[in-house]
């Protein structure tokens, strides 16, 4: 059985209009036509004999922004990201911009895992978390039977 990606977000529609005259379009740091600058992060999803192996690609975060959860079967991945640029005294702004960047992705699992041994680690902008298979969900070797 292989993970199954549940997603319970729709898309928020700006207003095409207000979003065109509103945006800065030489600033090609703020690329994305939300305003809360949210991406959902690409993800590689590959299964060996022993576990599932999710990885997320998320760089720019730190190991403490992410939240790991298992509810009922479905693995939780979130990320809650603010960076609020420092400012000088005396400063005044035509216009500011806070960064605020989130993420919710939710997997479904097989009944083959044990989920009370998911691990996870963050490294050079991937989430990787391994979900080990019940053994009796783990490949069995090929075993030869010699003819008589």
């Amino acid at each position: 059985m292989s993970l199954i990606r549940r997603t319970e977000n729709f898309p928020v529609w700006p207003n095409v209009l207000n979003d065109f005259f509103d945006r800065d379009w030489l600033d090609w740091n703020n690329r994305n036509f939300s305003d809360t600058n949210t991406t959902l992060p690409a993800v590689n999803i590959a299964e060996t004999a022993d576990c599932f192996e999710v990885e997320l690609a998320a760089p720019g975060f730190d190991k403490a922004d992410f939240k790991i959860e298992v509810n009922n079967n479905v693995l939780i991945v979130s990320s809650e990201k603010r960076v609020e640029k420092e400012t000088k005294e005396n400063q005044q702004f035509t216009r500011r911009e806070f960064s605020y960047q989130s993420f919710s992705r939710s997997f479904t699992l097989p009944e083959t895992v044990e989920d009370d041994k998911i691990s996870a680690r963050y490294d050079e902008g991937i989430l990787k978390v391994n979900i080990p298979k019940k053994d009796e969900a783990k490949t069995k070797p090929v075993k030869a039977i010699e003819i008589q």
